[in-house]
């Protein structure tokens, strides 16, 4: 199929947000990221103490960290001058239940 034949709505919404999911997913970093978040879903993390974690440059880490908050994997409060990041559980659960659906077949 010619790619520029395809229109914006060709695909279906879940193949969009399965697509999304996974490319917030493609970097080992992020996935570290989420790794580290998932295993303190009682709290929220602060970027400071993942960037103490990691063995990147905190604008890096920074970077990640909006690729995941674009993808709707993580979500992210404002403390000036601290960020605190946690899972956001409605996008995750999402996501769990895409991936187990496209994988099962």
């Amino acid at each position: 199929m010619n790619s520029m034949l395809i229109k914006d709505n060709y695909y279906s919404e879940k193949q969009e947000k399965i697509a999304r999911f996974a490319k917030a997913l493609s970097n080992p970093v992020r996935v570290y990221i989420l790794d580290y978040l998932a295993n303190n879903l009682d709290k929220c993390c602060y970027s400071g103490d993942m960037a103490e974690e990691l063995p990147i440059a905190r604008s890096t880490l920074s970077e990640h960290l909006k690729e995941l908050k674009m993808a709707g994997l993580i979500q992210g409060e404002i403390n000036p001058p601290y960020i605190k990041y946690c899972i956001n559980r409605e996008n995750w659960e999402e996501a769990k239940q895409l991936f187990a659906a496209f994988f099962k077949r």
